[in-house]
């Protein structure tokens, strides 16, 4: 079954190029389950067999991921919080998990963004409490950008070495995502550190 569903994403994309590579991340990172996993390491593949340009690969995936982070943002933004708490249940996020993710939000907007992007997902939520409390636009493509950079490259380097193995694919990708979650632990310590520091000073 996972096999049937990679070749088709192999001819999908090799037939669509680096739009179906942008329309299928917008997918996944906005709340229509397409996982990253099972889309850019095929990509990265064709990458290697000289089909694709691996920079325009790992382009082409970050700039969908904030696109499919912006329908979120202004879906959120513009529809409004009572919204998304009557509604929210129905696209997996219930008003206790959405007040959890919006209080820390609120506090820690910037890392929680870039954090976001890295973790699944958090990163299909992470879009909406920003919206809804209006975060810079600047800042928001930023930290998006930057966070879902970083995990397209980490994928589409694992489809560019593995290869159309996908056991291979799955198992690699959960260890790079074991790195990303220790590296974005260690981050946080850091920001938090950072932040009592600086009021330890104040």
């Amino acid at each position: 079954m996972i096999h049937t569903v990679v070749q088709w994403l192999l001819d999908t994309i090799g037939a669509m190029g680096y739009p179906g590579i942008l329309l299928l991340m917008a997918m996944e990172s906005s709340i229509i389950p397409v996982p990253s996993e099972l889309v850019m390491p095929p990509a990265g593949y064709l990458a290697f067999q000289g089909k694709m340009n691996m920079f325009l690969v790992i382009v082409s995936g970050t700039i969908g991921s904030l696109v499919g982070a912006y329908a979120n943002y202004f879906a959120s933004h513009y529809l409004g919080r009572p919204l998304i708490l009557k509604y929210g249940k129905y696209v997996l996020i219930p008003p206790d998990k959405f007040e959890r993710v919006e209080s820390f939000f609120l506090r820690h907007g910037e890392i929680s963004t870039f954090i976001g992007r890295l973790l699944p997902v958090i990163r299909h939520l992470i879009s909406i409490p920003a919206g809804v409390a209006g975060m810079n636009h600047l800042k928001f493509s930023l930290y998006t950008l930057l966070g879902a950079g970083i995990w397209c490259t980490v994928l589409t380097v694992i489809g560019y070495a593995i290869g159309e193995n996908q056991q291979l694919i799955m198992q690699y990708s959960h260890k790079a995502l074991l790195w990303v979650v220790l590296f974005s632990i260690i981050l946080v310590a850091l920001y938090i550190w950072k932040q009592k520091a600086g009021h330890s000073k104040a």
